[in-house]
């Protein structure tokens, strides 16, 4: 490697200190300056044909249906848990009724997830299986009876799951107190 005069180790470093402090300078202002909105800002408009609504319950209303399924099973002295997924079957919440079992939980939440998936009552998915037995394989489903969908215009934007009574039309009956509660 070449050997560089006094001269232009000087000039060099003369110029990599400013360029270090223009650019320290630059970033300086900039971090304190609001930063401008992009040119090609696209705006929501419903009338464009790329976007879709949708309609969600929200955490107030998911709360008043479960509790309603919760209140029906405990009238009855069931001991339950209930679960309200949205409509992409993600859980809202869940309540472990007093004395529920462990496997309560978890099955409220599937049957939750089955009931919007298909926006049909888990009792009539379960009628199903005799048909397509690999229905059951699907992951995160469970097809017993204790599921039902919260539909608006015939759409599905909720599902209600309940588990930990003795039966599943119980179970079933107490997620359609759930969903009733949401019509009142």
């Amino acid at each position: 490697m070449k050997k560089m005069s006094l001269r232009t180790r000087v000039l060099t470093g003369a110029v990599a200190a400013a360029l270090g402090a223009g650019t320290f300078g630059a970033m300086s202002a900039n971090a304190s300056a609001p930063a401008a909105a992009p040119a090609t800002t696209v705006r929501a408009d419903t009338a464009n044909r790329n976007l879709q609504q949708s309609t969600h319950l929200t955490v107030d209303a998911a709360t008043k249906a479960a509790r309603a399924a919760l209140d029906a099973a405990e009238k009855e002295n069931q001991r339950i848990a209930v679960s309200v997924v949205d409509r992409n079957g993600n859980t809202i919440l869940t309540l472990r009724g007093d004395g529920s079992g462990p496997q309560a939980y978890e099955s409220a939440e599937k049957k939750a997830y089955t009931a919007v998936s298909w926006n049909a009552p888990t009792s009539a998915l379960a009628e199903r299986l005799a048909q397509a037995p690999n229905l059951k394989d699907i992951p995160g489903t469970l097809f017993l009876a204790g599921g039902a969908p919260v539909q608006v215009k015939g759409a599905p934007v909720a599902g209600i799951g309940v588990a930990g009574a003795p039966s599943g039309d119980l179970d079933e009956k107490y997620a359609r107190a759930g969903v009733a509660a949401l019509a009142k």
